[in-house]
């Protein structure tokens, strides 16, 4: 049984999310609940290979172009999701947005548009932006914390989009596409020639039924899908960067490689990042499964703990990623101003919706992946806050 309560010390590591919390917030000695990264520790066996690497004492250039990486991917698509891949479709990348960047740089050009749920993961605005790209927006239909696609509004979207940026499950909202609205989706890109890019790096943080990769229903549309995703997020290893790719059509991949191994010259992997890849796939199965546990756990206590003390704030159970997406809407207060007080009386650290577009200010992204004690507390200095609004 994997203690998932323990408490660790992230302070002093250079880590983002606790001792670069001032950075965005303003404020430093926060409670921060911010970046998807967990403040758990990974499975023991990355770290008994990642420390047989490092006692070999040589940390020279390495491939990643063989077998035991690219086998570890494709059996932890079958097994995992009863997903076929050829191994040959799977390329290195130093992360998921560098691989995103550079497909919305081979199969667009400046001033064309891409296509975007929204609610959406900020760093798709940031990619577009700087790579001179056409935000289109197809809001998700909200029906009581519910999120779907709204067909009708994507079709139409559709026609201006040269691609479409998927992601899957969502974040924010954790909603986990079911196969029926993937075809829907293909089907509609599909009509108007719009290329899918599908961040999947949340896959294996599901609750329930499993994920489908859009690849497994893409049939005869397969060479227009490309699979952006990593191992990062689901056994919390993001520093150690690295990623991968699946791109099915050798065109494709041959333009890819020529991006990365001969331009940009990034194709050299993090030797790291590929042992602990083939270890987390190969080994560390049962270790998902008991994070799961401990996530579910932790977003059903987070739900109980606002229907008691805060019923002001809305939250549905997600189907997927390791978030609170919470509705504080009935509050009446502007999200810019509940956000200074969370800051100033609370001392606590959570992402404002209004990061993942305008229409959502008055929501919260509050990451759950971390022990109890800190949700505990976490959740208490969000009571302390609203305590004070109601004075």
């Amino acid at each position: 049984m994997i203690d998932f309560n323990k408490e660790v010390d992230r302070l002093g590591t250079y880590c983002t999310q606790w001792d670069y919390v001032e950075d965005r917030f303003g404020k430093k000695n926060l409670l921060p609940f911010t970046i998807s990264d967990m403040d758990l520790e990974y499975p023991d066996e990355v770290a008994q290979v990642l420390q047989q690497r490092l006692d070999h004492r040589v940390l020279g250039y390495s491939r990643w172009k063989h077998d035991d990486f690219r086998n570890s991917i494709k059996n932890w698509y079958s097994k995992r999701f009863n997903c076929n891949i050829d191994s040959e479709w799977i390329y290195y990348s130093p992360s998921v947005m560098y691989s995103i960047s550079k497909l919305i740089e081979i199969f667009s050009k400046d001033g064309d548009g891409v296509l975007l749920n929204t609610p959406a993961y900020n760093a798709f605005y940031d990619v577009l932006r700087t790579n001179n790209r056409k935000v289109i927006k197809s809001p998700l239909k909200n029906e009581n914390g519910h999120y779907s696609i709204d067909f009708e509004d994507f079709k139409e979207k559709c026609k201006e989009s040269k691609l479409f940026i998927l992601c899957n499950p969502h974040n924010p909202t954790g909603r986990v596409w079911t196969e029926e609205e993937l075809i829907k989706m293909i089907n509609i890109c599909k009509e108007y020639d719009v290329k899918i890019i599908s961040d999947d790096i949340h896959m294996d943080i599901v609750y329930g039924s499993r994920m489908t990769p859009i690849l497994k229903v893409a049939e005869d549309y397969l060479d227009s899908i490309y699979i952006c995703t990593s191992p990062s997020k689901s056994f919390n290893i993001p520093a150690l960067t690295g990623s991968y790719v699946i791109i099915p059509e050798a065109k494709t991949r041959d333009r890819f490689e020529n991006i990365v191994r001969y331009r940009d010259f990034v194709n050299s992997p993090a030797i790291l990042s590929v042992l602990a890849t083939m270890t987390c796939y190969n080994d560390c199965e049962y270790w998902i499964e008991e994070l799961l546990n401990h996530l579910e756990n932790n977003l059903k206590y987070t739900i109980s703990y606002l229907e008691e003390y805060l019923p002001q704030l809305k939250l549905k159970m997600p189907q997927g990623c390791y978030f609170a997406w919470i509705d504080f809407s009935e509050l009446n207060i502007p999200g810019e101003q509940f956000q200074k007080m969370l800051i100033d009386i609370g001392e606590v650290a959570i992402m404002n919706g209004h990061v993942y577009g305008e229409e959502c200010e008055f929501y919260l992204r509050l990451n759950v992946a971390c022990s109890r004690d800190k949700l505990i507390d976490g959740l208490d200095r969000l009571k302390k806050t609203i305590d004070y609004i109601k004075l």
